[in-house]
């Protein structure tokens, strides 16, 4: 069990029988087995934080609570039976709406999908239900996962954005209606909106997580990916929905949820980080810029700036590249059949993508696995690679979700990131962003331990 999470209490503050809504996964997983409440009380103050807020946060596409309740009151007595309970037992998680659920509305935020009704459930669904998750409904995403912005509004100030696409996953984990959330992300759809909503959401390396029952529109790009309120939560989530071949339902998954925390603070080891400016650093505010200077200070000689050479240079427009190409083959019968049903940003957008040449998408693509030897070279001497999570604070106003521009580089090299909420700028939220090595999500959340105790106690 890690230093700097006491694991029996996730939650300081909240009581058990008050504002169960506001629990951890996991301490509400365990008041439910240990019978200090049940999957009804916990789901009632879900329900009740929802009606209350989701008026202003507009964070979901389908939420039916007497759906919810049955499916609480369904897993209760599944535990009155004595049957054998998943690591996830009665806890509520949200689905972005371009995840498969079944009986539940899949219109991916397009009428080109109204009235969609999936018949069974997306790979990731089947995970979770296996681990005994209730589907509390479908979170809003932006149009098709792409870039025109959704109804959703940041909890933090309503004023602002939430980013996208994974605009409603975000705002409800962050406005407590649920622990958590699933996203997806092309370019920055996990990372920015935990970023501006403040919340921690995690990346995994590309594939990791099946993508069966999810709209595709890039399949060298599309991840699916979680977001939590703590580290511990995000760990067990993801563990649950990582390796299809073990039992889901197996106890062992919510102890090793925990167990990924090395317990760094109790040896010499500290974890070394490298400060990677980035490509996008121009496109950083000072604000942002400032924040993490500051965290740079604290961290000391822990962490080194570094430099990766050429072409990680080019690393951006090699993601603009490949998502190009990729969104205009599987969104482009969309453009030619349903034009006047897509919005004039995205209609605009895959106009645009239609024009990008075979031999960019090549050289992109025969580029990727060069940059990612020298990452991984980098990686050989350092724990993760430490840079911003977004260019700032979420935007005010609706014309955009934010920049993806810090974000897309690492979903281009299919790599594992976690956004801690770690900084401010302009009283608002800002995201440290952590990256690994491929399918090396457990050093990840390793160092992102450290890491949060340390900065968390400058």
């Amino acid at each position: 069990m890690a230093i700097g999470y006491h694991l029996t209490n996730q939650t300081p503050g909240v009581t058990d029988m008050d504002d169960l809504n506001k629990l951890s996964a996991f301490d509400a997983v365990n008041g439910i087995r240990k019978k200090r409440f049940t999957s009804q009380q916990l789901m009632a103050d879900c329900i009740t934080r929802i009606e209350k807020r989701e008026p202003s946060v507009r964070a979901w596409a389908h939420f039916d609570p007497e759906h919810a309740m049955a499916e609480a009151k369904k897993a209760d007595k599944k535990q009155d039976n004595g049957e054998r309970l998943g690591p996830l037992h009665g806890i509520p998680v949200g689905i972005k709406d371009v995840i498969d659920a079944k009986g539940m509305p899949g219109e991916h935020g397009s009428p080109i999908f109204a009235n969609r009704v999936p018949e069974k459930d997306s790979e990731a669904v089947i995970q979770l239900k296996k681990a005994g998750a209730i589907i509390m409904g479908k979170t809003v995403t932006t149009e098709m996962a792409n870039l025109t912005p959704s109804k959703t509004r940041n909890p933090n100030d309503l004023k602002r954005s939430p980013g996208g696409s994974s605009s409603g996953s975000a705002a409800s984990v962050a406005d407590f209606h649920v622990p958590l959330a699933l996203g997806t992300q092309t370019g920055g759809s996990i990372i920015r909106p935990a970023s501006f909503n403040g919340v921690h959401g995690l990346k995994p390396t590309v594939g990791q997580i099946s993508r069966n029952g999810m709209l595709l529109q890039s399949h060298t790009l599309d991840t699916i990916g979680v977001y939590a309120r703590n580290l511990v939560d995000l760990a067990i989530i993801n563990n649950c929905l990582i390796d299809q071949t073990t039992d889901a339902m197996s106890e062992e998954i919510l102890e090793e949820g925990s167990k990924v925390f090395k317990n760094w603070a109790k040896t010499a080891e500290t974890p070394k980080f490298a400060f990677l400016e980035t490509p996008a650093w121009p496109e950083a505010d000072i604000g942002a810029k400032n924040a993490i200077e500051t965290a740079i200070t604290s961290l000391s000689s822990a962490c080194q700036r570094e430099r990766l050479p050429d072409p990680f240079s080019k690393i951006i427009d090699y993601h603009a590249a490949v998502f190009a190409a990729e969104n205009s083959h599987y969104y482009g019968p969309f453009l030619d059949n349903h034009s006047e049903l897509l919005s004039e940003k995205l209609r605009d957008r895959l106009i645009v993508s239609k024009t990008t040449l075979a031999s960019e998408y090549i050289a992109a693509q025969n580029a990727r696995d060069k940059i990612y030897h020298l990452l991984e070279a980098l990686l050989d001497d350092y724990d993760a690679v430490l840079c911003l999570a977004a260019t700032g604070a979420a935007p005010i106003g609706f014309e955009t979700t934010g920049s993806a521009i810090f974000n897309g580089l690492w979903t281009y090299l299919g790599v594992p990131c976690l956004s801690l909420p770690l900084l401010t700028t302009e009283k608002m939220p800002l995201g440290l962003q952590l990256v690994g090595k491929r399918g090396d999500e457990r050093k990840l959340f390793e160092t992102a331990n450290w890491i949060e105790n340390h900065l968390k106690a400058s």
